[in-house]
Formats: C-alpha cells, structure tokens, sequence
C-alpha cells in the first residue's frame, strides 16, 4: 500500500473523530482517528460529500 497523508482530525461533540487521507495515486481514506490502519476506501468527493452531510446533520447518526 502507498503511503496515506492524513488530513486533520473532524470532530462532532463528544469523541466522534475521523480523518481523511490521500494518497500518490489520488485515492482517497477515511477512518476513526486512532485508528487510522484501517482506513475505507472511496473516490474523494464521495467521501468529502458525506462528511459534509453529516456535519450538516443529514445523517448525525452514522456517527
């Protein structure tokens, strides 16, 4: 696997923490932070979108 360069830490209220990383090849990586070798898989915009939706409060839940 190639290396994942980790955006900043999201938090909600509470301990619901989670980052987004990158890699060389443009993929993109979300996971809870801490726990980051473990990380899903998806294209960056459809992660993006959801972090956006639940800090909107579409889907508070999934949290």
């Amino acid at each position: 696997m190639t290396g994942i360069n980790w955006e900043d830490p999201f938090c909600a209220e509470g301990n619901n923490c989670f980052r987004i990383g990158t890699d060389e090849l443009g993929n993109a990586y979300i996971a809870v932070a801490g726990q980051e070798d473990t990380p899903l898989t998806d294209t960056t915009k459809a992660l993006r979108t959801m972090i956006l939706d639940i800090k909107a409060g579409k889907a508070d839940h999934l949290l």
